[in-house]
C-alpha cells in the first residue's frame, strides 16, 4: 500500500496585537473597558513594585530567598482576567499579579518567602492553590481538578502555569495527556521565558515551539507574545470560552523573558549576555502596556502618579504588618512551623519537633544560667 499522509486537526498560530513599540493591530484589540485595562494596568505595577520592594527587603536581609517576577506580569494578568471567582487558579510561583487580582495580599508573598508557610494560606471563597515550587507537579492537581468538575458535571475552568524547563518534566506530559484524554477543562499556560535556570531553550528541546506539542496531544494549541497583555488575554479568552463550553483544554505558550535572577540566589550574568537582556528589557510588558494607555487616552501622567504613590504606601503598609506579625509569639516560636501544615503530625515530624524543643530548652536554660552568673560577680 503507498505510504499516505496523516491529516492532523490542529495548526499552531502566534499572536500578537500590541508590539514592543506600543503599535497595535486594531482588527485584534479586544474590546475592554477603561476600568477594565485600568484594573489590569494596577495589577500589574503593583506586582512589579511589589517584587522590586521584595528584591530591596532581601539584600537587606528582612526576606529569604525568592523567584522575581518582573517581566512575567502580563502572562499572569492577561489570562487571570478571564475567569471567574468560582474557576480554579493553579499558579507556579511567578504569578504574582494575578494572585493580587484573584484576592491574595502581598503579606502573603512577604510572609510565604520568609519561611512562613501561613503566607500560602488561601483568600476564604478564593478557588486558588498555593504557590507551587517543584516543578510542574501542580499540572497533575489542575488536570485532576478538571477531570473532577466533569465528573461533577460543573462549568467550572482551572488556568494552570507552568515555564519552559517545566515543560521537559515529566509531569507535564502526564497532565497533557490526561487533561486531553478525559476532555478537562484545564488551560495550561506555558510561561516561556527563554531559560530553565541557566539553560537556554534551544539545549532544552529540538521542536520549535512548545505550542506545537498541543498537537501530539490532541488539543489546540497556539503561541503568543507573553510581553503582550492584549494577546495573552485574547488567546486565553478563546481558551476559557472553549473549556467552559465542553471543549476540553488548550496549550498556550507565552513568549517572555526573565528580567531578573531565576531566584535571588543566582547570577545570570554566567550564563546570558548584557546585549540579550538589554534586547528583551525593551520588549517589557509593562512600559509598552502604559504607552498603549496613554496613546488611548485611558491613562493621565497625574493618574499614574497617583497609582504608583496608592501603590508605594500599600507595600509599605504591608511590610511593616508582616515584620511586626513575625514577632508575635505566633510566628516568633520555631515549634509553630511543625503545628501549621497537619492536622495529625506525622510521628517522624513529632520527633523533630521534641528534638528541637529540647534543644531550644536547654539553650534558654544555658542563658539564664549565664545572666545569672553576670549578676553574682556584679555583686561582688
Amino acid at each position: 500500500m503507498p505510504r499516505k499522509p496523516i491529516p492532523i486537526p490542529h495548526q499552531i498560530d502566534y499572536l500578537s496585537i500590541l508590539d514592543e513599540n506600543a503599535e497595535l493591530d486594531t482588527s485584534l484589540e479586544p474590546k475592554l473597558s477603561k476600568e477594565e485595562l485600568l484594573t489590569m494596568y494596577r495589577y500589574m505595577l503593583l506586582a512589579r513594585r511589589g517584587d522590586e520592594r521584595m528584591l530591596l527587603m532581601q539584600r537587606q536581609g528582612r526576606m529569604g530567598t525568592f523567584p522575581q517576577s518582573s517581566g512575567h506580569e502580563a502572562v499572569s494578568m492577561g489570562s487571570v482576567f478571564n475567569i471567574n471567582k468560582n474557576d480554579w487558579h493553579v499558579p507556579a510561583y511567578r504569578e504574582y499579579a494575578g494572585c493580587l487580582y484573584r484576592g491574595w495580599k502581598l503579606e502573603n508573598f512577604f510572609l510565604y518567602w520568609n519561611g512562613f508557610e501561613e503566607g500560602a494560606r488561601m483568600p476564604e471563597g478564593v478557588n486558588d492553590l498555593p504557590f507551587c515550587v517543584p516543578i510542574a507537579s501542580q499540572l497533575l492537581h489542575a488536570a485532576g481538578i478538571g477531570m473532577a468538575m466533569n465528573i461533577r458535571k460543573e462549568k467550572q475552568v482551572v488556568l494552570t502555569y507552568f515555564g519552559d524547563g517545566a515543560s521537559s518534566e515529566g509531569d507535564c506530559h502526564e497532565a497533557l495527556n490526561f487533561a486531553s484524554v478525559f476532555q478537562a477543562p484545564v488551560v495550561f499556560i506555558c510561561l516561556n521565558n527563554q531559560y530553565a535556570i541557566s539553560v537556554p531553550v534551544h539545549k532544552q528541546m529540538r521542536n520549535e515551539t512548545i505550542a506545537q506539542r498541543a498537537i501530539a496531544y490532541g488539543m489546540p494549541g497556539i503561541r503568543c507574545d507573553g510581553n503582550d497583555v492584549l494577546a495573552v488575554y485574547v488567546a486565553t479568552k478563546e481558551a476559557v470560552e472553549r473549556a467552559r463550553n465542553g471543549g476540553g483544554p488548550s496549550l498556550i505558550e507565552a513568549v517572555t523573558y526573565r528580567l531578573t535572577p531565576h531566584t535571588t540566589a543566582d547570577d545570570p550574568k554566567k550564563y546570558r549576555s548584557d546585549a540579550e537582556h538589554q534586547k528583551w528589557f525593551l520588549r517589557e510588558p509593562l512600559g509598552r502596556f502604559r504607552k498603549y494607555l496613554f496613546n488611548k487616552k485611558v491613562l493621565t501622567e497625574a493618574e499614574d502618579a497617583r497609582i504608583e504613590a496608592e501603590i508605594d504606601a500599600e507595600i509599605k503598609a504591608a511590610m511593616q504588618a508582616v515584620e511586626q506579625l513575625t514577632k508575635t509569639d505566633e510566628y516568633a516560636n520555631p515549634l509553630n512551623m511543625f503545628d501549621y501544615l497537619y492536622h495529625d503530625i506525622p510521628p517522624s515530624l513529632q520527633a523533630q519537633r521534641d528534638e528541637l524543643a529540647k534543644h531550644l530548652e536547654s539553650k534558654n536554660a544555658a542563658k539564664k544560667a549565664s545572666k545569672s552568673s553576670g549578676k553574682s560577680k556584679q555583686a561582688h
